[in-house]
């Protein structure tokens, strides 16, 4: 097996809250044959109740706390708190395939060619895992802290980077959304947080006609979701949901104080 070059160094970032039934498989994933591909794991918990914590101890990660504003700060001050510039940031139900273990044991090998790279990112729908035509999400997950930054979406916040950006081919695997109910939980709570984030209230009306309509058409046939079947369609619908919830809670937030209120 080649040796880690030194010439530069690594950190695994990860944040958590309550995250014990995927946070063992994320850490582990992070060895290669028992030897560990980044020179040191950071886990920011946000105060956990379960045993995320115990877990990220037992897998020698580094674990601080900071209580949860939102999620770009959080996962900003993670990366800062990282004793490394250059950063692999998981999410704590993520896991790296074995193909991406080659990938970046073959990467770390040689001076970096780019500022950050992006990561294909495979989705478990359902029941089964995305076909592996359908089209992946391409995160930025791995950068030099010194050119990539969070942005300051409050929901769905990822890595913005102001230098050259590259794509590493291996799949980092996504397990997050193991049922309809979590699904259906998440869209209710992403949304919620997207209302109050817009800037723009105009045409909310017109959006919430058209706008899911697109969304479930995007999701269906541009990344191609018609090919993982029932649980494919069933995604892009939660697309589509997901983007008439959006705007619809962004409208009432508009109608508070107008009109008749309930009775006492």
């Amino acid at each position: 097996m080649p040796s880690i070059s030194n010439k530069f160094y690594l950190s695994a970032v990860i944040t958590t809250f309550n995250n014990e039934a995927t946070l063992g498989r994320c850490l582990s994933s992070l060895n290669l044959n028992e030897r560990p591909l980044t020179d040191e794991i950071l886990v920011l918990d946000s105060g956990s109740t379960d045993s995320s914590v115990a877990i990220a101890t037992c897998h020698g990660s580094r674990v601080e706390t900071r209580a949860f504003n939102n999620y770009s700060e959080q996962k900003q001050r993670a990366i800062e708190l990282a004793k490394h510039d250059w950063v692999l940031l998981l999410d704590a139900d993520e896991y790296l395939s074995p193909e991406l273990q080659e990938s970046l044991l073959q990467w770390r090998q040689q001076p970096p060619s780019a500022d950050a790279y992006r990561l294909q990112r495979r989705e478990w729908l359902l029941w089964r895992w995305q076909h592996r035509w359908s089209k992946p999400v391409t995160p930025i997950r791995l950068f030099d802290r010194r050119t990539t930054r969070m942005n300051s979406v409050p929901v769905h916040a990822a890595p913005a980077c102001d230098g050259q950006v590259d794509t590493l081919k291996a799949a980092l695997l996504h397990t997050g959304e193991a049922n309809i109910h979590t699904k259906v939980e998440k869209i209710n709570q992403y949304s919620s947080g997207q209302a109050e984030w817009r800037k723009s209230r105009r045409f909310l009306r017109l959006r919430m006609l058209v706008y899911p309509c697109v969304a479930f058409w995007r999701e269906y046939l541009l990344r191609r979701q018609f090919l993982n079947g029932w649980a494919g369609f069933i995604a892009a619908k939660s697309a589509a949901f997901y983007a008439f919830l959006k705007y619809a809670k962004a409208y009432e937030l508009t109608r508070k104080g107008q009109g008749d209120q309930p009775p006492e």
